[in-house]
């Protein structure tokens, strides 16, 4: 059948108040651009028109600007999950105005397919082409495309005239079977491929908006010297569990999480001639994979996304002869698979907001109670991962605040997941080691020099027990921040000795 083309505006208006509207992309890769800021339009219109106007909004990971931001803005949302990284959205959330659930990114469409989160009434889908057949080939990122197309009532596909049409064959799209009928995913190498090059869609249901629109991706922050002598301790420390027979002489596949940091460590890995061509199984594949890739020192990268500058993302189009032997695109549910990153044997890499002397990590709130990001898929891989890194610097906002902390706020990875935790004075290698001897580890490994006096004291006072953990003052170093602006001012005499 003749696919049906409408302009953004007219997609805008298939949308109604109180929908749950799934969007394409895995960070602002593969996301809708042109549609969504139509509806946040039509919100802002009927707001003022004392009407309510409100979507739930689901999503691979985080989004560009262009949904997160606008709709964030226009009050547009009544509900959002699982991840986002824009700060209009993130001052919105935290303020209550609408109801967010962080969530594994892994079990996002699982969970919309059990039925837990309501029924998707339109997804929005960025495609490089789309048939009359149904046969919609996405962008640069896949996220949750393919369950939300298949469950969704309307399915509007922005047609993205920027993204070259010869795209087609990157993708690798597997939906999973529902339990009880479930069998294992036969991926047993990262680059097996073991799905279609596209999304298959009811015709009928499909609407086709035409846009030319680039992506939204900015650069990474310069290196600096903390980053760097992170990648470097990381290097070295791969180096040397090689030689010492605990990482096979081939290496193994690399999960790299998103950010300045996480693209730093793969660029020192790729300088470090001790360190092998290896493979990457991660969900977003950053520009250093992409300079790795053409420098021969990444063989094959397996993702949910391309996540990458313009500057790098033009680079790849011209040469895509070249990267589609390289590289594939998948699902959320397949990229993030906890199980497959067990077969595979995926060292992650993973950042943390503050990391606690025990091995506990924090990864999503300021302070336990602002939320920044969200834990995203760090939870699939560190878990399920065959070593788990963690990567912080030692201190934030100019030494003010300790990374390094008695006890975390909140608690997303608890010590039996963690394993290695690394900032720019160290390397921390928490395995095989309990409580007492962690904490020593971190502090001495990882922590910044003026606050490790601090967190020995703190050390020194915990109650007699597996974790001398004082319940009094495990927070003493927060409170000194609230109460001076500084965690260097703790003074753990103010606390009741347990």
């Amino acid at each position: 059948m003749a696919l049906k083309f409408i302009s953004a505006e007219e997609a805008a208006s298939l949308v109604k108040d109180n929908d749950n509207v799934g969007f394409s992309g895995f960070t602002h890769a593969g996301c809708p651009k042109v549609v969504p800021v139509e509806i946040a339009k039509r919100a802002e219109a009927e707001h003022a028109q004392g009407n309510s106007f409100r979507i739930g909004v689901f999503t691979g990971a985080s989004t560009g600007d262009s949904i997160d931001g606008a709709l964030a803005r226009a009050g547009a949302i009544k509900f959002r999950t699982p991840y986002q990284t824009n700060k209009d959205m993130r001052a919105a959330l935290n303020r209550g105005e609408f109801d967010f659930f962080d969530l594994h990114l892994s079990q996002l469409a699982q969970e919309i397919r059990y039925g837990f989160l309501g029924k998707i009434n339109v997804a929005i889908i960025e495609a490089c082409d789309v048939t009359e057949k149904g046969e919609i080939v996405p962008t640069t990122g896949v996220g949750i495309t393919p369950t939300i197309c298949r469950l969704a009532d309307i399915v509007i596909v922005e047609l993205n005239k920027k993204v070259p049409t010869k795209l087609r064959g990157i993708h690798d799209i597997y939906e999973l079977q529902d339990p009880p009928k479930r069998r294992e995913i036969p991926i047993y190498e990262v680059q097996s491929r073991i799905g279609l090059d596209y999304v298959k869609v009811n015709p009928e249901k499909i609407f086709v908006v035409e846009t030319e629109k680039d992506g939204e991706g900015g650069g990474f922050a310069p290196l600096d010297e903390v980053t760097a002598r992170i990648g470097n301790n990381v290097a070295e420390f791969f180096v040397a569990e090689m030689k010492a027979g605990r990482i096979p002489a081939h290496f193994l596949p690399i999960q790299s999480g998103v950010g300045n940091i996480a693209n730093a460590v793969l660029g020192s890995m790729g300088s470090n001639p001790e360190i092998p061509r290896f493979e990457v199984y991660t969900e977003v594949i950053q520009d250093a994979v992409i300079d790795m890739m053409q420098q021969g020192n990444i063989s094959f990268a397996s993702g949910c996304s391309l996540t990458v500058s313009n500057e790098v993302l033009h680079r790849f189009y011209d040469d895509l002869a070249f990267f589609k032997n390289k590289l594939v695109l998948r699902p959320s549910e397949i990229s993030n698979n906890p199980g497959l990153a067990r077969r595979l044997g995926i060292i992650a890499l993973n950042t943390a907001i503050e990391v606690d002397i025990f091995g506990s990590v924090n990864s999503t709130h300021v302070n336990g109670t602002k939320m920044m990001n969200g834990i995203g898929g760090s939870g699939d891989f560190t878990r399920n991962s065959y070593l788990s890194v963690f990567l912080t610097p030692s201190t934030a906002k100019n030494g003010s605040i300790s990374c390094i902390v008695p006890k975390v706020t909140h608690e997303d990875h608890n010590e039996h997941s963690v394993k290695i935790i690394v900032s720019e004075y160290g390397v921390a290698d928490l395995r095989g080691k309990g409580p007492k001897n962690r904490a020593v580890e971190i502090i001495e490994k990882c922590a910044h020099p003026d606050y490790r006096p601090l967190l020995h004291e703190y050390l020194s006072r915990g109650v007699k027990g597996h974790i001398p953990q004082d319940l009094y003052a495990c927070f003493a170093f927060h409170h000194a921040l609230a109460e001076t602006g500084s965690m260097m001012n703790t003074d753990f005499s103010k606390y009741r000795k347990p």
